[in-house]
């Protein structure tokens, strides 16, 4: 059973690599040639989560903790940014 799982993992690390490599190419069309700013304010959302999914299958093919914490890291500055300009959107203004 060990080997098996250790035959794997790499396999399904390299096509979840893959798989979110496409996204984040298919993120940045959208966020490029977006036809409303709201879908490149959702483009650049997804591309988030997608390089913060990159940051944790990196950390898990390297075994390294530090790239955990950085995954935290990009979720509060992706969370905080997204927030910003969805309320610059709708409002004209950030801060009240």
């Amino acid at each position: 059973m060990s080997t098996l799982l250790s035959s794997i993992l790499p396999m399904a690390l390299d096509f979840a690599t893959g798989a979110v490599g496409l996204a984040l190419l298919l993120c940045g069309w959208r966020l490029l040639f977006g036809p409303e700013p709201t879908d490149r304010v959702l483009a650049l959302d997804t591309m988030y989560v997608n390089a913060l999914a990159l940051v944790v299958l990196l950390g898990l093919r390297w075994q390294t903790g530090l790239l955990f914490e950085a995954a935290l890291i990009i979720a509060l500055l992706g969370f905080v940014s997204t927030v910003a300009l969805a309320r610059y959107l709708s409002r004209g203004d950030v801060i009240e």
